[in-house]
């Protein structure tokens, strides 16, 4: 869940909430502009990363979303145009690890991205991504 505090800003009059330029920031640093991802998907980001221990995620924390949510958006190739074969490879196990435990924060990040339509079509088919239905 958002915290209270999440705020995208209103018509240019009120600022965006730290925690969104924060993961704004983390998300150009991995070569995806944040445009390109919706507000509502940059929210619930947001609210994956607090729990009742850190219900306001450390600066640290950003930067490893970003790059997740970069890698999904963008694919491999792309990824690794921007930021380089150490960070690819990096970024790749970290999905690798969330797809094969099925939980977690970097598991919840990856089903955000396929919810919204923003995971990239390469790393579905390599990867055999899908959402299934509990029922």
């Amino acid at each position: 869940m958002v915290k209270r505090g999440s705020s995208i800003g209103f018509f240019g009059i009120f600022g965006r909430s730290e925690d969104m330029r924060r993961l704004d920031e983390a998300l150009r640093d991995a070569g995806l502009h944040p445009a390109q991802v919706p507000e509502g998907v940059k929210l619930a980001a947001v609210g994956l990363m607090t729990s009742e221990e850190t219900p306001e995620p450390p600066p640290a924390a950003y930067p490893s979303v970003g790059e997740l949510m970069a890698f999904c958006a963008l694919g491999g190739e792309l990824f690794a145009h921007e930021n380089g074969e150490v960070r690819l490879a990096a970024v790749t196990r970290r999905m690798e690890t969330a797809l094969e435990a099925g939980e977690g924060r970097d598991a919840e990040i990856v089903l955000l991205m396929l919810h919204a339509k923003l995971i990239h079509p390469a790393l579905v088919d390599r990867y055999d991504i899908r959402a299934e239905s509990e029922g």
